[in-house]
């Protein structure tokens, strides 16, 4: 069953490294980020799972240990999911599941068993909410860290270019994650967050699959596009 749930960004930007002059631009959702961590400690699970968008059509998962890595952003830093070794060989985390492992990382995890999900930005609603629930019923205590952004285009820098549909897009997205509004992200509407460049939204909707029946409220920690796009981190207890 769903204990609790950290929702966080996932920019390469988020890693100082990465971000270099603009780090400290985003200092307060680094705190906030750290604060939702605590969350997922406090929880006591028995497992970790960690969810983030992915290149791939469908999903991959990447055990306790796997190698992610910024060298693809210029910067000469490699992470690992969780402590350990990991597979010997194998593919690498994909870029949200490295800021995830870096996250994880800086706050010194190892409270619990954690496993990594790179879940498919075209994945249809129905199949993440079936994923979320078969990810609920893998242990007694279950966290998770769900990696993603909202819309890329609330800028005219934007990614995506300034479209008006984003600002309402990612309003409705931190209302729903900041209150553990099941239904709401359920009903997400998948061709305008494709539109919108809204890389979350599948691992929103995993998460409301699985926390299906949990009970759990929610706290809204941080809601801002410093790049023109929205980064959300909210909490779920």
């Amino acid at each position: 069953m769903l204990v609790a749930a950290a929702v966080c960004p996932c920019p390469p930007l988020l890693v100082p490294a990465v971000a270099a002059g603009a780090a400290r631009e985003l200092d307060a959702a680094h705190a906030a980020c750290t604060d939702a961590l605590g969350v997922l400690a406090a929880a006591r699970p028995d497992l970790l799972v960690v969810l983030g968008p992915a290149e791939q059509s469908g999903r991959g998962t990447h055990p306790q240990g796997t190698r992610g890595s910024f060298r693809g952003f210029g910067v000469d830093l490699d992470v690992r999911l969780g402590p350990g070794e990991g597979p010997a060989s194998g593919r690498e985390l994909p870029p949200s599941l490295a800021v995830a492992a870096w996250l994880l990382e800086r706050t010194g995890w190892s409270d619990a068993p954690i496993e990594g999900l790179g879940v498919g930005e075209p994945l249809a609603a129905e199949r993440c909410i079936e994923v979320g629930r078969e990810i609920a019923a893998r242990a007694e205590r279950v966290a998770l860290l769900v990696m993603g952004d909202a819309s890329a285009c609330r800028t005219l820098k934007a990614p995506g270019y300034l479209d008006e549909r984003a600002a309402p897009f990612d309003a409705e997205v931190a209302r729903a994650l900041g209150t553990a509004d099941v239904a709401a992200l359920k009903a997400l509407d998948t061709e305008l967050a494709y539109q919108l460049k809204a890389s979350g939204r599948a691992p929103w909707q995993v998460l409301a699959g699985a926390a299906e029946g949990a009970d759990l409220a929610g706290a809204l920690l941080y809601e801002d596009a410093p790049y023109g796009v929205g980064y959300v981190v909210a909490t779920w207890s």
